[in-house]
């Protein structure tokens, strides 16, 4: 209302004279101020309504623009919130009650009434408006709360019809509830039990909670469901209102639970077959139980465990993880993870332990199983993965750093070698530092060969070796050149077996841990060089990554110098990682040992204490056969004006090679890539000779250069060079019938001889 004592009256009338009568009506009323608004039209109230709002509406249902009950529902709809009271005449009372059905609050007999009536009805329809509204505003919050709920909520009749029904389960709709019984929707025993429970409520008139299963289409799911006695005005029960909430979740996660209780219990009488570790203790860390497997991984026995502070049994200090892993099974009912713990014997094993907390029948916790699996050796296997893995992700940057040098190094070694030969009266000092430049570029490649032996295990001539003769080769070689301060030894049995391998590759893994062992001794001390046969079994196999079944050869060297501290040894095989003085040591030396065992399929266990004994065991795989030798190198013929295709993107290599090949008595064509290459043979293919073709080209690569030249004459003789010699770039250079490669940086000699090898091939 606009006010206590003042109402606000839209008259919706076109009857001039009944809007006067009303408005002298209202006059002749002194307990409240009528305020009315008069219209012809319902149209025209209708844009009243729009901007403005009233206390109450009298409305005519027959208007010059809307007749009838259509009347009443445009202006109802339009204003739902005020209170709306007919005027009808004396002969139209049947439609002002269709009306009041549709929701008008009251209706008055034009003619019949008084101002005092008028006032009275228009008082009790803005009261009952308002109740209207406040009920309508309960029941959407109860709405929107049901409908954010779980709860299933319905009203049934004595009958047990359903009369109300909110949120139906089981992908039921309202409609299809509605005037149906228990029995008419879900399987006859779940309605029979739900009918006794409501019959009950009905007869007894005391409401009731009670957990039931309902099972629809073999599912069962499981309800929490509340009956109470619904009446009526007088209080008498006209039926059950019930709320229903789905709990089978709940239920499920019970029944889980006892499973797994039920489930423990069960295998108790297996606990003492497995090989895990099983204790349990009691809330206060108390030992309650002890397996075998815990006697076996702990050492103690279950009648020396029993009653015993597990932490203090199996832990040499209070440990932060225990007491973390302790609160999370209490509060959460289970914690995994790994823990470090001590025998018996005082040594430490890892464990992957896991904890789970046990209530008794009420659920309330009682103990904390533990089980604990002895992953020691696992983690060991681990981190030799680890570690092989990192060091192949450091020789892959490794072999293109090796590339780039022998690109660079190549033209340096061929002048260095050239140069003698252009100015042959240079004076001593010339001479001698154009020896120097040789001397340290050959230092330069070999340092690139290491480098390249670590990443990629360079791939030498393979012939079968007995690396007795190596070893005793070394030994005099040591016993030569090392101090005399050092004692070298040997025990090389005459039976041992052979090797596949290259002699020179080999030669060079002994002098590196050689040189080592010397550098470890600097006051002396004795260097053993030793070598067995081997056989490796499965389980030796398994204990090592690298390792397979069958005959193996096994070199030791031993030196009795300073010993590797104990954080160094999972890193003294990564490259450049070296524990000598600055300008003292490469880092190299045992990556590149590593590098050349791996090719020849072998790997390297080193064994070491401080102060002590250092040993490196060398595993090579055996192999069946005599010794073969390798075939010493011919010396170089100079050419016979033959014409050369030399194909390089270096200048450098382009400018060195050119001269190489002249001064022997070669003609030359020089291309840049691949397309220059081919364009050239095209022009030139009955005059050239022989082909020497870097792999790595731009424009177009080496390898499709090839298969092109070989398009154009299948006799063409070419020799295939890179800075990176590994086995799948020798492997596709062969597939298209390349057989000779040249390795970057290459020396005069080299390059000559295998000239001489493709031009002696009869075509």
């Amino acid at each position: 209302m606009a006010g206590e004592n003042i109402i606000k009256v839209l008259l919706v009338e076109d009857n001039p004279g009944d809007v006067l009568l009303l408005q002298e009506l209202f006059k002749e009323v002194t307990t409240v101020v009528v305020k009315l608004m008069p219209v012809e039209g319902l149209y025209e109230a209708v844009n009243y309504l729009t901007n403005e709002t009233f206390d109450v509406i009298l409305l005519d249902l027959s208007l010059p623009d809307s007749q009838g009950l259509q009347t009443f529902v445009i202006a109802h709809n339009q204003a739902k919130a005020t209170p709306i009271i007919v005027l009808t005449g004396t002969n139209d009372e049947t439609l002002a009650t269709s009306a009041m059905q549709q929701g008008a609050q009251d209706y008055l007999v034009k003619g019949q009434v008084t101002g005092d009536l008028l006032v009275r009805s228009m008082r009790y329809a803005i009261e009952r408006q308002r109740a209207d509204n406040a009920l309508r505003q309960s029941e959407e919050r109860f709405r929107v709360a049901l409908k954010n709920s779980p709860i299933f909520v319905y009203n049934q009749d004595k009958d047990l019809r359903y009369t109300w029904v909110y949120n139906p389960p089981f992908g039921l709709t309202i409609e299809k509830i509605l005037g149906k019984q228990d029995l008419d929707i879900i399987p006859v025993e779940d309605a029979q039990h739900l009918i006794a429970i409501k019959r009950g409520v009905l007869t007894t008139g005391v409401g009731t909670r009670e957990e039931v299963s309902i099972t629809i289409k073999d599912t069962t799911r499981y309800y929490d469901l509340t009956v109470e006695p619904l009446r009526n005005e007088t209080q008498e029960i006209v039926g059950v209102t019930c709320a229903s909430i789905d709990i089978s979740e709940r239920q499920a996660a019970l029944r889980d639970r006892k499973l797994a209780e039920e489930k423990i219990r069960e295998q108790a009488a297996l606990l003492d077959v497995t090989t895990d570790a099983i204790c349990v203790r009691d809330l206060n860390n108390q030992i309650i139980f002890w397996n075998k497997g815990a006697e076996t991984l702990y050492g103690w026995q279950a009648t020396e465990a029993w009653g015993k502070n597990a932490s203090e049994l199996l832990d040499d200090e209070p440990s932060p993880e225990i007491e973390a892993a302790l609160l999370q099974a209490i509060s959460k009912g289970k914690w995994q993870g790994e823990l470090t713990k001590l025998t018996k014997m005082n040594k430490e094993v890892l464990v992957a332990s896991r904890w789970s907390l046990v209530c008794d029948e009420q659920g309330k916790p009682k103990s904390i199983l533990t089980v604990d699996t002895d992953i020691t050796e696992k983690k060991h296997l681990e981190a030799q993965l680890f570690r092989a893995q990192r060091l192949e992700s450091i020789g892959t940057l490794a072999s293109g750093i090796a590339h780039d040098l022998n690109n660079i190094l190549t033209p340096i070694l061929a002048g260095a070698q050239l140069l003698p030969l252009k100015f042959p009266n240079a004076d001593e000092r010339t001479r001698h530092l154009l020896e120097i430049l040789e001397i340290n570029a050959r230092r330069g490649a070999d340092l690139v060969k290491q480098v390249l032996s670590f990443a990629r295990g360079v791939e030498g001539k393979h012939i079968t070796l007995q690396l007795r003769h190596i070893i005793v080769e070394i030994a005099k070689i040591l016993k030569e050149t090392f101090p005399k301060s050092i004692e070298i030894s040997t025990n090389v049995p005459q039976d041992l077996w052979m090797v596949s391998g290259d002699s020179t590759q080999l030669h060079q893994v002994l002098m590196n841990l050689c040189v080592n062992a010397r550098d470890a001794m600097s006051n002396g001390g004795t260097l053993s060089i030793s070598a067995e046969n081997m056989l490796i079994d499965a389980n030796y196999a398994r204990m090592n990554l690298e390792a397979k079944e069958g005959p193996y050869i096994v070199i030791t060297v031993s030196d009795t110098g300073v010993g590797i501290p104990k954080e160094m040894l999972d890193r003294i095989f990564e490259p450049f990682f070296t524990t000598k003085d600055v300008g003292q040591g490469t880092g190299l030396g045992l990556s590149t040992v590593l590098g050349i065992v791996k090719s020849h399929g072998g790997f390297v266990n080193v064994y070491s204490e401080p102060e002590s004994v250092t040993s490196f065991k060398v595993y090579l795989p055996a192999v069946g056969g005599i010794e073969t030798r390798s075939p010493e190198n011919l010396p170089p013929k100079t050419g016979h004006g033959e014409l050369i295709l030399v194909v390089d993107d270096e200048a450098a290599i382009q400018e060195i090679t050119i001269t190489s090949l002249e001064a022997h008595n070669y003609k030359i064509l020089v291309a840049s890539d691949g397309i220059e290459a081919i364009a050239l043979y095209a022009q030139n293919r009955d005059k050239i000779s022989a082909v020497l073709m870097d792999i790595m080209l731009p424009s177009l690569d080496g390898l499709t250069a090839m298969r092109t030249l070989q398009k154009i004459n299948p006799q063409v003789r070419i020799i295939a060079s890179s800075g990176l010699m590994s086995e799948n770039k020798l492997s596709a250079v062969a597939a298209i019938g390349v057989n000779t490669f040249l390795s970057k940086p290459y020396t005069v000699n080299e390059l000559l001889l295998s000239l001489q090898k493709v031009l002696s091939k009869v075509n």
